[in-house]
């Protein structure tokens, strides 16, 4: 049987790279991915960044795609920082 890894370095930032993610959101928000990437099936290694941006090391399978792999983790982040009102305005 074939064996297959790849490598997924994923780098994404707030809208127009505003530095939102401070110390006060960012351990709830890297927590939240992580739970949400383990719920998905969705190996992440590795997850960091800094006030504008974020990264996010993952092993894809080979039934994944990139681009749904980005929606999961991308766009549900967001949408979970607008439920939880961890900021003043909207989160993007």
């Amino acid at each position: 049987m074939p064996y297959l890894k790849v490598w997924i370095h994923y780098v994404w930032s707030t809208k127009n790279r505003e530095p939102l993610v401070v110390n006060a959101v960012k351990a709830p928000l890297y927590a939240h991915i992580r739970q949400n990437a383990y719920a998905k099936g969705i190996l992440l290694d590795s997850l960091n960044g800094i006030h504008d941006h974020l990264h996010a090391l993952i092993a894809m399978k080979p039934e994944q795609s990139i681009a749904r792999i980005a929606q999961l983790l991308k766009g549900e982040s967001s949408h979970w920082m607008n439920e939880q009102k961890l900021l003043r305005g909207e989160f993007q």
